[in-house]
C-alpha cells in the first residue's frame, strides 16, 4: 500500500509571518484519483486513490462562491475530471460568471469515460492549466510513465483544434513545468521561449503561457529526496535562494485550499502536510508539522460567515519553496528576476 503520510519537519522555522488579504480564489481538490502516478506529485495521487468530494461538498462550494463573490474556481486533484460532479460544478460556476481553471494532466482526456470532455471544457470556456514537465519524450515519460508524452501531444493538438492556445481565441491554455530533480526551475521567460519553439517546430502546438513551479519537499517528491539523501541539501537550496520580494505575491494571500472533505488550508502544500487553516503553533516557530485532528480544523462552511481577511497564514520551512528564486505559485513564477 502506498504511504500517503506527510513528511515531518523538525526544528524551528524562521519563515516570516504573513497575513491574508481579500479572498478571491477557491482551489478545490475534487479527489485524489488520477490515471497517473507522477514522481513529482506532491499529493500522492494515483489510480488506486478513492477519495472524492461528494455532491454535498460540491453544493457547499457553489454556496461559498455566491456568498463570498469568488472570482476564480481552481479545480485540481488528482485528475479533477474524474469526479462525477465535475461537469455540474463547472456549468453552475460558469453561470455565475466565475473563471474556472481545470488543472489537467492532459492524458486523462483520453481515458475511457472522458469522451467529449475536451469539447465540454471549450464550450464552457474553462481555462486549462496543463502539466507538461518537459518538451522531451524521454524526460516526460521518466517522470510520468511510458507513453504519457505522446498522449499529451495528441491531446494538446486536439485542444489547439478546439481553439485553445490560439492568439485569436479566448480559450486559455497554459503549460506547467516542474524540474525533474532537486533543482530550482530555470527562468520562466527563457524557458517559455524554448517550449514555444520546440512545440511549434516539432508538433505545431501553440499555448498561451508557461508556468514554472518549484517542486515541494513533501509527500512523494519529499520521500524521493529522503531516499536519495538529498532532503537537507534541497532545503538548503530553497533557503539560500529566498527572495523577500516574492512575499507580496504569494498565492496564499488571496487563495484558500479546500480538500475533498471540505476542510480548509492556507495552500495546497499545507493541505498535504495536514496543516489546517490557522493551525496553532506553526506560524513563525514550527516545532513539528503533524496531522491535526479533523474536529479542530476549519471547514468550508465557515466561509459562509467569515471572509478570512487579515488572518495569519500558517507557515513552515516548505514555504521557502514558494519564495526561492523567481518564486513559485499555482500561477507560475512570482517575479521577473
Amino acid at each position: 500500500m502506498q504511504d500517503t503520510r506527510p513528511l515531518i519537519f523538525k526544528g524551528s522555522s524562521d519563515f516570516p509571518s504573513i497575513t491574508r488579504g481579500r479572498l478571491t480564489t477557491l482551489q478545490v481538490h475534487l479527489g485524489y484519483k488520477c490515471n497517473l502516478s507522477c514522481t513529482h506529485c506532491h499529493v500522492n495521487a494515483g489510480p488506486t486513490r478513492t477519495e472524492q468530494m461528494d455532491p454535498a461538498g460540491i453544493e457547499l462550494v457553489l454556496g461559498v462562491i455566491e456568498k463570498r463573490q469568488i472570482q476564480i474556481l481552481d479545480l485540481t486533484g488528482g485528475a479533477p475530471e474524474l469526479n462525477p460532479g465535475f461537469k455540474e460544478l463547472v456549468v453552475r460556476a460558469r453561470a455565475m460568471g466565475v473563471k474556472v481553471i481545470d488543472r489537467c494532466n492532459l492524458t486523462v482526456l483520453e481515458e475511457p469515460g472522458q469522451e467529449g470532455m475536451a469539447e465540454f471544457l471549450a464550450q464552457q470556456q474553462v481555462a486549462i492549466t496543463a502539466s507538461l514537465p518537459c518538451y522531451s519524450l524521454q524526460r516526460v515519460d521518466s517522470q510520468r510513465g511510458k507513453g504519457t508524452f505522446d498522449a499529451s501531444i495528441r491531446v494538446l493538438r486536439k485542444l489547439n483544434g478546439l481553439g485553445y492556445g490560439k492568439r485569436d481565441s479566448e480559450l486559455q491554455l497554459d503549460l506547467v513545468f516542474n524540474p525533474q530533480g532537486p533543482n530550482l526551475p530555470p527562468p520562466q521567460q527563457a524557458l517559455e521561449k524554448d517550449y514555444r519553439k520546440e512545440l511549434r517546430d516539432h508538433f505545431d502546438i501553440e499555448f498561451n503561457n508557461l508556468l514554472t513551479l518549484t517542486n515541494m519537499p513533501i509527500s512523494r517528491f519529499g520521500a524521493v529526496l529522503l531516499a536519495k539523501n538529498q532532503f537537507e541539501s534541497y532545503m538548503n537550496l530553497l533557503r539560500d535562494n529566498y527572495s523577500e520580494q516574492n512575499l507580496d505575491s504569494l498565492m496564499c494571500k488571496t487563495l484558500v485550499s479546500v480538500d475533498w472533505q471540505g476542510y480548509l488550508y492556507d495552500c495546497d502544500f499545507n493541505q498535504m502536510l495536514g496543516m489546517g487553516l490557522g493551525a496553532e503553533g506553526i506560524s513563525g516557530e514550527n516545532v513539528k508539522v503533524k496531522k491535526f485532528p479533523k474536529q479542530s480544523q476549519k471547514h468550508l462552511s465557515m466561509l459562509l460567515n467569515d471572509d478570512l481577511q487579515a488572518q495569519t497564514i500558517s507557515v513552515a520551512d516548505h514555504c521557502f519553496g514558494c519564495t526561492a528564486g523567481q518564486g513559485s505559485s499555482c500561477g507560475g513564477a512570482l517575479s521577473d528576476d
